[in-house]
Parts: C-alpha cells; structure tokens; sequence
C-alpha cells in the first residue's frame, strides 16, 4: 500500500530505512538516520529479514565488540544463539528479550544454531541499541534474558499489546532500564486503533507488517514515523498490523563509530585502538572476529 506525499503535523519525520547486506540477509536500518540520531535513547534499530536461509546455511555474525550501550534483540521467527566475553550463551526464541549491557565493554556474536542451520529456517527480528546515561557508560558489562512469559502482554479495544522493555499501557516490563525507555509491540486487525501513550517524551513507531493510517496519511509496510512530543496520535489499521513502538527521554549528543557509542569522542578512539591491539576479553570457544573497519558508514550519519 502507498504512502500520501505529505503527512500531518503531528509526525515529525517519515524514515524508509536502508537495506543493508550483512552476508546473506538483508536488514533494514531506520536508526540513525540523516539528521535524526536517535529517539529517546534509542541510536540504532534494525529490522532482520525476514529472511529464508536453505539447509545448511544461516546467520553468522562472528565476534565483534561494544561499548558504552545496551543492545536488545527481538525476533518474531527464527533462533539465534548468543555467546559473549562474559561467559553468557543464550538462544534467543520468538518472544523473548535479549539485553546485553555492553558498558565499559563486551564483545559477542551471533549465529544460527547446528539444528536450524541443518534444516533451513526463517528468521525475521529487530536489533535496537539504546545509548547508556553517562553515569553508567562504564560499568560492568552484563547480560540478561528473558523468555516471552515474562513479558507482560494487554488487550486494549481488541489490540494487542506487549510492553519488552519500559512501562506503558498500564503494563511494566521486568527488563532492566538505566533511563525513560520504551519498547512495545502491538497487533492491530484491521479496523482497530492504537493510541501512542503521551507520557512518552520522544516516540517512534515502525511498521513490521501492514499498514497505518494517521489522518488520511498511510504509513507503508516497514516504514518508521518519529512524532511530536505531547501530541495526541491516534494510528488505525488499514489491514492486519504488526508495529513496533520505541520511545524514551533523550539523552544528549552520542558519538558512533562502527559498534562503538559514547557521549565522549576520544572514548570511542580508545575503543578503536584497544579493539585493533586485542585488549578486549574475548568470547569463549571463538576464535573468527572482525577488523577494525578503516571507514565506518555511521560517519557520514553523524556529521
């Protein structure tokens, strides 16, 4: 379905992501985008697929470090298994939440398990990093998991919704947060309305599957809206929905560099320098990692 050329004054920005080739899949990056870094304290966010992998192939992002951030991962099919420097091994299933606090530093990958890798599969997901407050960027890395039981789910006026991390809707997430941070996902049929919660002081939703309709603009299929602060939103289904709702207080400028974040930019020339002389801990059992890139496509973003 189309979009309308012009969109109302409550959207603030429209972002088509950018489709981006990790080796086999395609992921669609919204976050950052020119001009808009980051809403609340969401800095990335990345659709994976969905994507079909035949027999004996699969998703392997080989060992590759972080700093001063938190990265979650949501998948609605598939598995990946995590494994990182502190000894954590998680396979991530439809439903659940993944967060690794990188902090003063973590290194991890991702990769299909042997069971999936052998039979085919699909995975479709979302990858979101959201910037740590300073007074945290370097604590202790850590690692948690929560499996979709644990996450509190709601009907509202037919609505589906789920609250990952944050609170919203009347529902609080038991996911660990260091500042206002929202992530929620709701199922629409068609017909049916999802109002944006206006405590939310930055907020961003992305359409997975389906398509919105906002006062007579139509937000396509895997498209995000950034909207204004304090302004009512009303978003109603065109067809059967699936969205993906972010949001959160702002944090302050944040440097990124690759897989690098902080508020400080000689922090991430430190991070650069201790990545490329191997001072970072490694992941147990892994012996592939990534270089350090001579030039990054976030530095053009962040100008």
């Amino acid at each position: 379905m189309g979009q309308s050329k012009s969109y109302p004054p409550t959207i603030e920005r429209i972002i088509q992501p950018r489709e981006i080739d990790l080796g086999g899949f395609i992921v669609r990056r919204c976050l950052p985008a020119p001009g808009l870094h980051a809403v609340g304290p969401w800095v990335f966010f990345d659709h994976i697929g969905p994507a079909r992998f035949p027999p004996g192939r699969g998703v392997d992002v080989i060992p590759h470090p972080h700093i001063n951030l938190a990265t979650v991962t949501y998948l609605f099919e598939g598995e990946i298994v995590h494994r990182d420097s502190i000894g954590s091994v998680q396979t991530i299933s439809p439903g659940a939440v993944n967060l690794m606090v990188a902090g003063r530093g973590i290194v991890h990958s991702e990769r299909t398990g042997p069971e999936l890798r052998a039979a085919g599969h699909r995975v479709n997901g979302i990858q979101l990093w959201f910037a740590l407050p300073e007074e945290f960027e370097e604590i202790e890395p850590s690692f948690q998991h929560h499996p979709a039981a644990d996450l509190p789910r709601t009907e509202i006026d037919g609505t589906g919704l789920r609250v990952m991390i944050g609170a919203a809707y009347g529902l609080r997430s038991p996911v660990k947060t260091f500042s206002p941070t929202l992530y929620a996902e709701a199922e629409l049929p068609r017909g049916y309305a999802l109002d944006l919660p206006p405590e939310i002081e930055q907020r961003g939703v992305y359409v997975v599957s389906g398509a919105l309709g906002l006062e007579g603009y139509v937000l396509g299929e895997r498209t995000m809206a950034v909207f204004r602060p304090e302004e009512e939103v009303r978003l109603t289904a065109l067809e059967d929905s699936r969205v993906a709702v972010i949001g959160g207080a702002p944090l302050g400028k944040r440097y990124m560099w690759w897989n690098f974040v902080s508020s400080r930019a000689q922090r991430i020339e430190k991070a650069k320098s201790d990545w490329q002389q191997g001072r970072f801990q490694m992941v147990p059992g892994e012996t592939e990692s990534y270089p350090l890139p001579q030039r990054d496509a976030f530095s053009e973003i962040n100008r």
